[in-house]
């Protein structure tokens, strides 16, 4: 889908954004912008979309996603009740390549960024030691000014470029453009209906009628902005709760399957293998057993 171009605010005496947010939930839309973003969550559980994988997210992930690189983050429908208690805590830090000097990538001692921030264009998980020392710095950059502000930033520069123990998020690097509003606005308004309701059954007349189409206008749309079905779209958001349960693993597949909008065991499978190329059974025993686990692709 085409993402939105949005415009992250820095301010004047700043070279980079720093941002510690505690929301009861995350709003934002499909997006994209020309700063890289190191992303801190420290409360919070969902599905996060980012280029052409959408995964669960859950508290304690860092991610660092390079330019332009589309990305939205859903938080689990229990956030979106009334009186839920429940909120979101994300530290956010955005910057582009050069600023901190134009000069610098160029530096024989900093070799290593313009390889790190040529990794980040399929965005990268962030795992082992690095992450621990990455979320004692993110939290220490939200305080820091002035000079302090800049070491903190190249602290977290060199761990994430000397590190090698992460996971590729994308399939391969993109290439995305500017949607115009009306686009923005319509397909978030499918998404976001999709994701509060994937557990029933959506029609095509329902969700054509979310974005104002007849059923005929819709599948002709959603198909040239997604690049596939809107039943596989759909398919794709129950697979992707399907995987967060496999993994908490608080209650059988017979019935998880029925909790994310299947209506037949067989015909769960059947999806599941088609997306994930395993069973249920052998997804969840790879991630036990500490393997990386593949994720639904939404392009």
């Amino acid at each position: 889908m085409k993402p939105h171009f949005l415009k992250v605010a820095v301010k004047p005496q700043n070279s980079f954004s720093i941002r510690h947010d505690i929301l009861p939930t995350f709003r934002g839309i499909w997006h994209y912008h020309p700063e890289l973003e190191l992303h801190y969550v420290i409360k919070g559980e969902g599905v996060r979309f980012i280029g052409d994988n959408i995964s669960n997210f859950s508290a304690g992930e860092v991610l660092l996603l390079g330019e332009n690189l589309p990305h939205c983050w859903r938080c689990k429908e229990e956030y979106f009740q009334q009186d839920s208690g429940l909120n979101v805590e994300v530290i956010v830090i955005h910057f582009l390549p050069d600023c901190l000097g134009k000069y610098l990538l160029n530096l024989p001692e900093a070799y290593l960024l313009p390889k790190l921030f040529d990794k980040a264009k399929s965005g990268m998980v962030i795992g082992g030691e690095a992450r621990t020392k990455l979320t004692e710095l993110m939290r220490k950059a939200v305080d820091a000014t002035n000079l302090d502000r800049v070491i903190v930033l190249l602290s977290i520069l060199k761990v994430l470029a000397e590190n090698e123990d992460f996971e590729s998020i994308t399939l391969a690097h993109n290439e995305f453009h500017q949607s115009n509003e009306s686009d923005t606005i319509r397909l978030n308004k499918i998404c976001s209906y999709t994701l509060a309701n994937y557990k029933k059954e959506i029609g095509l007349q329902e969700i054509a009628a979310i974005g104002n189409l007849s059923v005929t206008s819709f599948c002709r749309y959603f198909k040239l902005m997604t690049k596939k079905t809107y039943s596989d779209f759909l398919t794709e958001i129950r697979i992707s709760h399907a995987c967060r349960f496999l993994i908490e693993d608080k209650m059988p597949t017979e019935v998880l399957c029925f909790e994310c909008g299947f209506n037949n065991v067989s015909n769960f499978y059947r999806h599941f293998k088609k997306v994930t190329d395993m069973t249920p059974l052998e997804y969840k025993r790879r991630y036990l057993q500490g393997n990386p686990v593949p994720t639904p692709a939404i392009v």
